[in-house]
């Protein structure tokens, strides 16, 4: 399986996500993407998991799953698009 993104880092400076993917950097504010992530401790924001296939992140602490597409502002094609049944 291909995998849509290569999370290379996810941590947190102040109130702003970096996230390091497919070789760039990126900073985000968490107010602007998260309630949830704006909202929580230092522990339950270290503790996530990327998705096998590099399409989100998810923090099991706070159940909440974000789109990398949705972070960085890209559109993949969905990998079922054009799958016959």
């Amino acid at each position: 399986m291909d995998r849509a993104h290569d999370v290379e880092g996810v941590s947190f400076l102040g109130t702003t996500l970096v996230l390091r993917v497919d070789g760039r950097e990126y900073h985000i504010d968490v107010a602007d993407v998260s309630e949830r992530l704006a909202r929580a401790t230092p522990a339950e924001r270290a503790r996530f998991e990327v998705s096998p296939s590099g399409y989100g992140i998810h923090w099991p602490d706070l159940d909440e799953d974000l789109s990398i597409d949705g972070l960085i502002g890209v559109t993949h094609a969905c990998p079922l698009a054009g799958a016959k049944a």
